[in-house]
C-alpha cells in the first residue's frame, strides 16, 4: 500500500499537495459562481443582476478612493473596538466563573440568557438606550459576543490537563511563572478560536447596527444603495 502511495504521488502531484488541491477547488467553484452571475445579467435587468465587469469596477473604484475607503476602515474600527472590550470583560468573567462555583451559578443563567438575545434587538435596545452612534454599536458589540468569548475562554481553562497542573504545581513556581508556563499555551488555541468565531459575527452584528442607526460605515452605505436601487454598489460595498 505504501509502494502504491507513492507510486500515485509521482503520478499526481496534487494528491501529495492537498492545500493546492484545496486552492484550485476553491477557485474553480468561485469562477462558476461569477460564470452564472454574469449569464443572469445577460437576462435580468441591471439592478437586479449586475454584470460582473461593473461590481468589479466599483469595488476597485472603493478601494481606491480615500472618503469611501475610510468608510471600510470605520467599520473595521467598530467591529475591533467592540470585540477587544468584549474579549477583556470576557476573560475577567471566565476568570471569577473558574474560581469560584458560587459566582458561576449567578453569572451562567445570565450569560445564556443574553447569547438568545437577536443581534437586531441589542440594535433596537441601544437606539431607545443611547444617543451617541459610537456608544451605541460599542453596546451592541459587547452584548452579543460577550457570551461568546466568556464561555470559550472558560472552556479553554478548564480543558487544562488536571495531571500537568499538579506536576507544575510540585515545582511550586511563581504565580507568573505558572501563568506563562502551564495556563497561557493552554488557552491560547481556545481564545484564538474565539476570535475567530466572533470575528465572523461581528462583522454582520456591525453592519446591521450601522444600517439602522449610523450615519457612516458600510451599513450605512449599504442603505444608500438600496434606496438607490443600486445592485452593483450593494455587492461592492458587500465584498
Amino acid at each position: 500500500d505504501a509502494v502504491e502511495r507513492d507510486g500515485l504521488r509521482q503520478a499526481d502531484p496534487m494528491i501529495s499537495n492537498p492545500q493546492l488541491t484545496r486552492l484550485l477547488q476553491a477557485t474553480a467553484s468561485t469562477l462558476v459562481m461569477v460564470g452564472l452571475w454574469q449569464i443572469a445579467s445577460m437576462f435580468f435587468p441591471p439592478y437586479l443582476f449586475p454584470p460582473v465587469p461593473d461590481i468589479v469596477s466599483r469595488t476597485v473604484g472603493i478601494l481606491l478612493s480615500w472618503p469611501l475607503l475610510a468608510e471600510v476602515l470605520i467599520t473595521a474600527a467598530r467591529i475591533f473596538a467592540g470585540l477587544l472590550g468584549a474579549f477583556v470583560l470576557g476573560c475577567m468573567m471566565a476568570v471569577a466563573i473558574g474560581r469560584s462555583p458560587r459566582i458561576e451559578s449567578y453569572i451562567t443563567p445570565i450569560l445564556v440568557f443574553l447569547q438568545g438575545i437577536p443581534a437586531l434587538s441589542w440594535v433596537v435596545i441601544a437606539i431607545i438606550w443611547f444617543h451617541g452612534i459610537e456608544f451605541r454599536i460599542f453596546f451592541i458589540m459587547v452584548m452579543t459576543t460577550l457570551p461568546a468569548f466568556t464561555f470559550q475562554i472558560l472552556d479553554a481553562f478548564r480543558s487544562m490537563s488536571k495531571d500537568l497542573f499538579e506536576m507544575t504545581m510540585s515545582f511550586r513556581p511563581r504565580r507568573w511563572t505558572l501563568f506563562r508556563v502551564l495556563i497561557v499555551p493552554t488557552i491560547v488555541p481556545g481564545i484564538l478560536t474565539a476570535w475567530k468565531v466572533n470575528l465572523g459575527n461581528a462583522a454582520r452584528v456591525v453592519v446591521v447596527a450601522e444600517l439602522v442607526g449610523a450615519t457612516g460605515g458600510v451599513g450605512y452605505e449599504l442603505l444608500r444603495q438600496q434606496q438607490l436601487f443600486d445592485m452593483a454598489g450593494a455587492i461592492a460595498w458587500t465584498l
